[in-house]
């Protein structure tokens, strides 16, 4: 197991809203390695850009703690807080609002070395370097964003977030925006840059065919909780919860049986509301295995295996009688 960078412990989010209090992140706890990609998973809605947003301290923790190199991040404020920004970043979704319309291309990536107080000319060394690593021309370095194309500008989006060293990365649904030739480049330049800079990526992503090609572990979330723990290179065979199993089977590409499957659950009933959350398990309502206990007693994150864990009184290797789930190829 890699060195403990970012730990997450008991993590609550609370929102006051128009239609009255709103829990986005419901008791999180998670672990991120040095040098780790860990993939935080699941539906619009379920509380993972709020979570993401929360560890590099845009968002207020309501509960529990945000450990940073042993420091809890959520307990400080103000000047206290200045020295950890440099070494947590966050790449944005959206490429074109994340840059600053009025600043050119070099300055973007230079705004953060003068916020340190890193002289002129090494910014201009650090900037440069910072272009050819992620493999944007210097000769791009006055355009202004939207001159860019959306690869580019996320490109720029990464030389940004990478020019203070961080060690963490918080990258929030990077490619999701961009055609599947663009993700495949970006996506290699991220695992390029982790094997060569160290850094280590909480990857959010509501693509499984996206974080199984790149995350070590693979956390799946569901309206605020998180429901599932395992290997990505695992994902597939392993996922025990049958969200998680949903999830994979809903992948483009899935043979039409697989896809009856995925849809057994998912249109039987739409998402609850986070403001009238049911009893029991949360995904008890869209879920065909669910039983009596499911409705009355919420399951905690429990080991399943090695390197897994499972919030789920009867996972995909355990068929309760009163339950109807036909296995899936891979997890028969």
């Amino acid at each position: 197991m890699t060195d403990s960078l970012l730990e997450l412990r008991d993590l609550h989010l609370r929102y006051r809203t128009r239609r009255g209090p709103l829990s986005a992140v419901d008791g999180v706890s998670l672990t991120v390695g040095a040098g780790e990609t860990v993939a935080l998973i699941g539906e619009s809605g379920c509380g993972k850009t709020s979570l993401g947003k929360a560890v590099v301290r845009l968002n207020n923790v309501s509960q529990g703690e945000i450990r940073f190199k042993g420091q809890d991040l959520a307990r400080l404020q103000g000047r206290a807080l200045r020295p950890y920004r440099a070494d947590i970043q966050m790449i944005f979704q959206d490429t074109l609002a994340a840059l600053d319309p009025r600043h050119k291309a070099a300055h973007s990536v230079e705004m953060p070395l003068r916020v340190q107080g890193v002289p002129s000319a090494e910014r201009r060394r650090r900037v440069e370097a910072l272009f050819g690593q992620v493999g944007l021309s210097w000769a791009l370095r006055d355009r202004l964003p939207h001159q860019l194309s959306g690869g580019q500008r996320q490109r720029l989006n990464i030389a940004r977030a990478l020019a203070t060293r961080p060690a963490l990365v918080v990258c929030d649904e990077p490619v999701s925006a961009l055609d599947v030739t663009l993700q495949t480049q970006i996506l290699d330049l991220l695992h390029g840059l982790q094997q060569s800079l160290g850094v280590a990526y909480l990857f959010i992503s509501h693509d499984l065919s996206v974080v199984s090609a790149v995350a070590d572990r693979v956390a799946v979330m569901y309206l605020g909780r998180i429901v599932e723990i395992l290997p990505g290179a695992q994902l597939g065979r392993l996922a025990a919860h049958p969200y998680t199993r949903l999830l994979l089977e809903s992948i483009p590409g899935q043979t039409p049986a697989h896809r009856k499957l995925a849809g057994l659950a998912a249109d039987a009933v739409e998402l609850p509301s986070p403001y009238a959350l049911p009893p029991g398990c949360r995904f008890q309502s869209r879920c065909p295995r669910a039983a009596a206990l499911c409705c009355q007693v919420e399951p905690a994150l429990a080991p399943a295996a090695p390197g897994q864990a499972v919030a789920c009184h009867y996972p995909i290797h355990f068929q309760p009688e009163s339950a109807s789930w036909p296995l899936s190829r891979s997890a028969s």
